[in-house]
């Protein structure tokens, strides 16, 4: 675990972790096993061929997973139901991605490409992404996904993620520390090796990831009682007052997110990655009868 998660852990004022109740949701990964979110295939994503998956990826990575929530929530209609979150972002980008790959696209055409009930937050920044990514693959000698099936190891993805892309450059500072969380290009790296791993049977380590600092996973932690905020944080999350960036509130949040999962994954004798137990998390607080409490509310291009 990264020495600076444990500095704020150790000097947290407004989060306080709940190994009583880690201990627990040890016992009901030992009874249930873990996967990887993917492995559920939403709208067939599994189905597309790994050339077109590494692109899929990078493009939901670069606009759709991240800072998804409002009052009103945006949200699509699919079909004969409603979506919003992750889910939502997903099923628009593998609609279009299946009969055009090509998202290289005019500000009015992804505006009118990410239509919902209400503007999605941060669209502006989220066409920026975009943008971003597709001069990176123009300036590219070879394709995109060579170049990431050349890669050996999760260390050395996470750092070509993170160097290339600006967009990834997820830090914040607390008590003088820099704290470095990369939330977006852990969760892209573990999703690259996954399908890397499924499609080509190509075995490649991702011990190293961390987890993601986002949060759907502290929510969930909450509502499990894993962990616990101080009067005054949880005031301000249960009545759904914003939580400034790079706030200590919001450090100490995301820092003890992913000591929980590194505790996990020490307690299991590193059984399974941080990334699984993480994914393990974030699918209970699919079930949104057991989110009894709101996850925190950050204005962040970062989660």
């Amino acid at each position: 675990m990264n020495k600076d998660f444990i500095y704020v852990c150790q000097n947290a004022k407004y989060v306080h972790i709940n190994y009583k109740k880690v201990d627990e949701i040890i016992n009901l990964i030992e009874d249930k096993g873990v996967s990887h979110w993917l492995d559920s295939n939403p709208y067939g994503i599994l189905d597309l061929n790994i050339n077109d998956l590494i692109l899929f990826l990078f493009i939901y990575h670069a606009i759709g997973d991240y800072c998804l929530w409002g009052e009103p929530k945006w949200q699509i209609k699919a079909d004969d139901r409603i979506l919003d979150g992750s889910y939502a972002t997903i099923y628009i980008i593998v609609k279009r991605f299946k009969h055009n790959q090509n998202f290289d696209m005019s500000y009015k055409e992804f505006k009118d490409f990410m239509k919902g009930n209400v503007e999605i937050p941060l669209l502006d920044d989220r066409y920026n992404n975009l943008k971003t990514l597709y001069e990176f693959i123009n300036s590219l000698d070879k394709p995109l996904s060579s170049i990431i099936l050349d890669i050996k190891s999760d260390i050395e993805l996470l750092e070509y993620l993170v160097n290339n892309l600006s967009f990834f450059d997820d830090k914040a500072s607390y008590q003088g520390k820099v704290i470095h969380f990369y939330k977006r290009a852990q969760l892209l790296a573990s999703d690259l090796i996954h399908v890397i791993n499924k499609k080509l049977n190509k075995d490649i380590d991702y011990s190293h990831l961390i987890g993601c600092a986002d949060y759907k996973v502290p929510q969930v932690m909450r509502c499990y009682g894993m962990l616990e905020f101080d009067d005054s944080l949880a005031s301000k999350v249960d009545n759904k007052i914003e939580i400034k960036e790079n706030s200590e509130e919001e450090v100490e949040i995301r820092a003890s997110d992913l000591m929980v999962i590194d505790y996990i994954y020490e307690k299991l004798n590193k059984k399974y990655s941080r990334m699984d137990i993480n994914d393990f998390i974030w699918l209970l607080g699919q079930d949104k009868t057991k989110m009894t409490k709101p996850y925190h509310r950050t204005i962040t291009s970062h989660y």
